[in-house]
C-alpha cells in the first residue's frame, strides 16, 4: 500500500458484488435513468466455477420482464419433472406461467446475459476493488476501496448495496451479526467428463449416509455435487477423483465413468440470514442476506428476486417519485421470503437424508400427500418456483394487491412482462381509462386487457400488483397514480 488515499464522489448507488444479484440490480437502476457503480474485488472475468444451475419459474419471468428469458432458454435446456426424496416426482407442466419448467444452465450463462445487460445500460464497473471499509451518514455513504496497485480511494454515494456473498464486507462493515449453523459439512464439488451419458438432464439422489447430484454444463463437463455422511473433514483436505465417484457410487449406484476433472473442492453448506437487509443507507440482498442449502435449486434465484424487488424502489426514490420510506418495505417483503426459503431448503436437506424413524414416517406421509393433495401440491411447488409467494397489503387493499400477476395477455397482442421493460409501472384497465398517466410517461404504461375483464390492475415494475380496483372511475385511477408512481 502506497498510503495514498483519493477521494471521488461516485454515482448515487454503489453495489458491491459482481454476481448475479448484483448485475441484475445494477443494471435495472442504469435502464431506470440512475448512474450506478458497481464493486468487484476480483478481476473482470466470468468463471464457470458456479454452483447454481437452475432458474425456476418466477425467476424466468423477472428476465422475460427484462427481455432476457428467450436467450437463457435457447442456451439451457429444459425439465417440467422436479424430483424430490427419490419417490417423489412433482410435475411443473400445470405452473400458471408461460415459464410451466425449470432450466437448466449454469449460473456463468445467467452470468454473461446479465453482464451485456448492465454494461449496454451504462453501469460502471470497478473491477480489483475490494471494500476494507464502510462509513454513512445522514446524508450518503462512503465505501473504501482498494484498487490494485494498493492504493486507497473513498467512494460517495447516496446508497450502497450488499451483494457479496456469504462473508460479505458490506454486511460486516454495518455490524449486522449472521446467525445461523454449519448444516452439512465436507459437500465435494467437481467438474468432470463422463463416459456413460445420465438417464435424465438432472440426476439426484441419496442412499443412506451418501447424497449425488449431476448436471451438465453443456461444454462437454459434468458438474457434481456429493455428500458423504460418514465422512466430516474439514474444507480443506485434499480432495481426490476416486473420492468423489465413492461417494457418487454410493448414491447413485454408479459413477458414470468419470474422468478428467478440470477441477474440484470441497464446501460446506450453512443455513444463515441477516437479521436485517437494511441498516440506514446500506442494504443487503443474495446470499449476503441469506444462505441455505442448495436443495431445491432456489439460492441464486432468491438473490435475483431481491434484486427485482429493491431496485425500482431506489429508483422511484432517487427520482424523486417516493418518499424513502419506500425503501422499508424491502425488508418487509423480502425479509420473509428468505425465511420462507431457508425452511423449506433445509426441510428438504433433513428429510432426504432421514435416517430416524419418526423422521422417515414424517417423510412417507409427506411424500403420500403431495402425490393425492393437490392443493398441498400447488403450495409446494409456489414455493420452490417462486411463483407462490405474496408481499403483504395493507389493510383494507383489494384481495389481490401484493400478488404475482402472470404474463397476462394484453389488447394488441402484447404481453404483461414486454410491457414491464424499462422498469416501468404498468395500469392495465377495461379500456375506459386510455388517457391515465398521461403525465407520467416514461415511468408508466398504459394498457387494456386482451378479454373482457373489468378488474383495473397497477402492476409494480417487479410484477406485483401495487393497487387494485373492480370497477374504478378516474379520480380513483388518478389517487391511485399519485400514490404509487408518484
Amino acid at each position: 500500500m502506497n498510503g495514498t488515499t483519493a477521494r471521488t464522489t461516485a454515482h448515487p448507488v454503489i453495489v458491491v458484488g459482481s454476481g448475479p444479484t448484483g448485475l441484475l440490480l445494477a443494471g435495472d437502476l442504469a435502464v431506470a435513468g440512475v448512474p450506478v457503480t458497481l464493486v468487484e474485488k476480483r478481476p473482470h472475468r466470468v468463471s464457470n466455477l458456479s454452483r447454481a444451475f437452475v432458474l425456476h419459474a418466477r425467476t424466468l419471468e423477472q428476465l422475460d420482464a427484462r427481455g432476457l428469458a428467450d436467450e437463457l432458454e435457447t442456451a439451457g435446456r429444459t425439465l417440467d419433472r422436479l424430483r424430490l426424496f427419490g419417490r417423489l416426482t412433482v410435475a411443473l407442466d400445470t405452473l400458471p406461467s408461460r415459464f410451466n419448467h425449470l432450466l437448466v444452465i449454469p449460473q456463468y450463462e445467467v452470468e454473461k446475459a446479465l453482464h451485456r445487460r448492465a454494461e449496454q445500460a451504462g453501469v460502471r464497473f470497478r473491477y480489483e476493488s475490494e471494500v476494507t471499509g464502510l462509513t454513512q451518514d445522514a446524508d450518503g455513504v462512503t465505501v473504501t476501496v482498494r484498487t490494485a496497485d494498493g492504493t486507497d480511494e473513498e467512494l460517495r454515494a447516496a446508497y450502497a448495496v450488499g451483494t457479496d456473498g456469504m462473508r460479505s464486507a458490506v454486511r460486516d462493515a454495518i455490524g449486522l451479526p449472521f446467525p445461523g449453523r454449519s448444516v452439512i459439512r465436507s459437500v465435494v464439488l467437481a467438474d468432470v467428463r463422463l463416459a456413460e451419458e445420465p438417464e435424465s438432464l438432472l440426476t439426484v439422489n441419496t442412499a443412506g449416509d451418501a447424497f449425488a447430484f449431476l448436471a451438465p454444463f453443456g461444454d462437454g463437463y459434468h458438474r457434481v455435487i456429493a455428500w458423504n455422511r460418514a465422512r466430516d473433514v474439514p474444507d480443506s483436505e485434499p480432495l481426490a477423483l476416486d473420492e468423489v465417484k465413492e461417494v457418487t457410487r454410493l448414491a447413485l449406484g454408479r459413477d458414470y465413468g468419470m474422468y478428467d476433472a478440470r477441477w474440484m473442492s470441497r464446501f460446506h453448506s450453512d443455513e444463515r440470514q441477516a437479521p436485517a437487509y437494511r441498516v440506514g443507507r446500506v442494504f443487503l440482498a443474495g446470499d449476503a442476506a441469506h444462505v441455505h442449502t442448495p436443495a431445491g435449486g432456489q439460492g441464486m434465484n432468491t438473490g435475483l428476486q431481491d434484486a427485482a424487488n429493491l431496485s425500482w424502489k431506489l429508483a422511484q426514490v432517487l427520482h424523486g417519485h417516493a418518499r424513502p420510506d419506500l425503501l422499508d418495505s424491502y425488508q418487509d417483503e423480502r425479509h420473509p421470503v428468505g425465511r420462507s426459503v431457508l425452511r423449506s431448503s433445509g426441510g428438504i436437506v433433513r428429510l432426504a437424508m432421514a435416517k430416524r424413524p419418526a423422521i422417515l414416517a414424517l417423510r412417507a406421509a409427506l411424500t403420500t400427500l403431495l402425490g393425492v393433495a393437490a392443493p398441498a401440491r400447488r403450495r409446494a411447488v409456489g414455493q420452490i418456483t417462486g411463483i407462490g409467494f405474496r408481499y403483504p397489503a395493507p389493510r383494507g387493499a383489494h384481495r389481490l394487491t401484493g400478488t404475482r400477476v402472470p404474463d397476462v395477455a394484453l389488447a394488441g397482442g402484447g404481453r404483461l412482462h414486454e410491457a414491464l421493460r424499462g422498469g416501468k409501472f404498468v395500469l392495465i384497465t377495461p379500456g375506459n381509462h386510455a388517457g391515465a398517466g398521461a403525465d407520467r410517461e416514461g415511468r408508466l404504461a398504459v394498457e387494456r386487457w386482451a378479454g373482457d375483464r373489468r378488474t383495473v390492475l397497477l402492476v409494480r415494475p417487479d410484477g406485483y400488483v401495487a393497487w387494485a380496483a373492480d370497477g374504478a372511475d378516474a379520480k380513483a385511477v388518478d389517487a391511485a397514480l399519485s400514490a404509487h408512481v408518484g
